[in-house]
């Protein structure tokens, strides 16, 4: 049985099916990109692995001090985006790593934490900025243009009826700006309409769609694993695991890319043969288990993808792999540009 954080107010997703695949043991050194309550990290010490852990969430690192201090010098706890994780990782004093684990999405510390802004079941500042600081979740539906708004509720949210609920939005905010998550999810729900019998509350795409946007978590899960390419050694071991298609498709065009040769046809020109970085541990996905589903229902879209990396050095090029979308960029109290 994992070690369990004091006052850990979540259950990590898939933590025996993480272990199976990153294979933590004494002696090496693993980072955890997305620390949150620390239930990935803790177990990771417990099999004797140093742990570099990252978090963008102040919040997140204050709360971790107590395992820091219990841990020391076996855990180095770091405020930061886990798309530098390799630069982070550096400045900790380690040139490689064995291991790579990230968690994506919002945790369900900052959920329950009404004062954050993430939920639309609990009344609080619209706000979903996970290193509250930047743009807020209000600048965007107050100011963001109807058409550029469309674009993040349908294109991140994949939410059909965007348009409909952008254009309430925006006649909305002429009489009353949008402040409060509660505020929103009426607007949301007063659109689309609610059976009680639905499981999903009708706001939940939107949320979304405007927490990935406010975050920049698309951008940010891309440069994480072109950044783990970086700093894992040979036979170092990568393990994602996600919540959703957008996350999980940029995942698996990734590894697709590093660790699948590209096929060829005695008709056509030859392909460009790349080195592969990466051989992929399983292919395809590991889904939660029914027993875990059925207890932690956060695991229920839980997906796990993991590779081992090669001996071929990181590939040259950034993002563009991934085909991620061209949306409007919004300032802080000013207008979509």
């Amino acid at each position: 049985m994992p070690h369990a954080v004091p006052n850990q107010p979540h259950i990590p997703v898939m933590l025996a099916e993480v272990l199976r695949a990153l294979k933590p043991v004494d002696g090496e050194i693993h980072i955890d990109a997305t620390f949150g309550a620390g239930g990935y990290t803790s177990a990771i010490l417990e099999r004797g692995a140093k742990v570099v852990a990252i978090d963008r969430d102040p919040d997140a690192i204050a709360a971790g001090a107590a395992l820091v201090a219990a841990h020391d010098p076996n855990l180095i706890l770091q405020q930061g985006r886990f798309s530098n994780l390799d630069a982070l990782a550096r400045a900790a004093g380690f040139e490689e790593v064995d291991g790579v684990v990230a968690d994506i999405g919002v945790s369900s510390m900052q959920i329950d934490q009404a004062e954050r802004g993430f939920s639309f079941q609990k009344d609080g500042p619209l706000d979903m900025r996970m290193e509250q600081t930047g743009v807020s979740a209000a600048d965007v539906v107050n100011t963001m243009a109807r058409s550029d708004l469309t674009r993040v509720i349908g294109i991140l949210g994949e939410e059909r009826q965007a348009s409909r609920i952008s254009a309430e939005i925006t006649e909305r905010r002429e009489k009353e700006v949008f402040s409060t998550t509660l505020q929103l999810a009426k607007c949301v729900e007063d659109v689309l309409g609610r059976n009680p019998k639905d499981r999903i509350h009708p706001a939940t795409r939107t949320f979304q769609a405007l927490r990935i946007f406010v975050n920049r978590e698309l951008e940010e899960l891309a440069d994480a694993l072109l950044a783990a390419e970086r700093i894992l050694k040979p036979q170092g071991r990568l393990v994602i695991v996600t919540f959703h298609s957008l996350e999980d498709r940029l995942v698996k065009r990734f590894l697709q890319d590093r660790a699948e040769a590209p096929g060829g046809s005695r008709h056509l020109p030859p392909v460009d043969d790349k080195p592969l970085t990466f051989k992929q541990i399983k292919r395809g996905a590991v889904s939660a288990s029914a027993g875990e589903a059925g207890e932690n229902p956060r695991a229920r879209s839980a997906k796990l993808r993991s590779a081992l990396r090669t001996e071929h050095p990181p590939r040259d090029g950034g993002r563009e792999i991934f085909g991620l979308p061209r949306l409007a960029e919004v300032k802080r109290n000013g207008r979509s540009e």
